[in-house]
């Protein structure tokens, strides 16, 4: 809830929110309890907002203690 502003502002959208499901194939076998896909306009709001220091701040809080692994499926220019 907390980033959802500051993603907001950079013109940054959730595109896909998921938890829970069944995962078929992964790359390193590891489950997925959670899945969520971002888009921005542009990649340099993308830039901007992954150094802004209320988003670093939110996700200290919230994100870090949470998960355990983190893979970047893509991205795109």
């Amino acid at each position: 809830a907390g980033m959802r502003p500051i993603l907001a502002e950079y013109g940054g959208r959730f595109d896909w929110d998921l938890r829970g499901g069944e995962v078929l194939e992964s790359p390193d076998g590891v489950a997925v309890n959670r899945l969520f896909v971002m888009s921005f306009a542009r990649r340099e709001q993308s830039i901007a907002f992954f150094a802004d220091p209320r988003y670093t701040a939110v996700r200290s809080e919230f994100f870090e203690p949470a998960v355990s692994a983190l893979h970047t499926i893509t991205e795109s220019a």
